[in-house]
């Protein structure tokens, strides 16, 4: 119990009560790993959302979805620079990237975000484990083995075989 409480109060402290010290840096870099993965998807999620919005408003000086449309002229796709020579098919197709970008940025972030939960519920019960197995007897008394056993076959005049499983302790 003390073991489950340390870890509940601060990640690594588990371990270290039940002595499993090289558990910590792999403890710290799961947490550190999903950290970096919130900071990189809700830089791109943000990136991309400005990028939306200024895809979709009708304010001239805003362009920083050109950063993000590579391959195409910006007078095929841009409605409010080239209004007269946009094709609104590219114009929906850009608009379509950019929004599928910005969801799957933001899923991904959501998921980093469950992840960390998960994480540390995964060192506190690795922690709750180790403490209860902390004293566990594995010694060579212990056998299992698996041997075949003569059985006569009911209603029949010959033997049959079966398999069965003998523990010794």
């Amino acid at each position: 119990m003390k073991a489950t409480m340390l870890a509940v109060s601060f990640p690594g402290l588990g371990q270290v009560y039940n002595r499993k010290y090289w558990k910590i840096p792999i403890v710290y870099a799961g947490f550190g790993a999903l950290v970096y993965a919130i900071g990189f998807n809700t830089s791109h999620y943000n990136d991309f959302m400005r990028a939306y919005q200024d895809f979709t408003d009708k304010i001239p000086e805003t362009t920083s979805y050109m950063g993000y449309v590579k391959g195409i002229d910006p007078s095929q796709y841009d409605p409010v620079l080239h209004t007269a020579t946009y094709d609104p098919s590219s114009a929906s197709w850009v608009e379509d990237g950019l929004l599928l970008r910005v969801d799957s940025y933001k899923r991904y972030r959501d998921l980093s975000y469950i992840g960390i939960a998960v994480w540390y519920l995964i060192t506190v019960l690795d922690a709750n484990v180790d403490a209860s197995l902390f004293n566990f007897d594995v010694s060579d008394n212990l056998d299992l083995a698996l041997v075949p056993v003569k059985l006569p076959a009911a209603g029949t005049l010959g033997a049959g075989f079966n398999v069965s499983l003998k523990l010794n302790f």
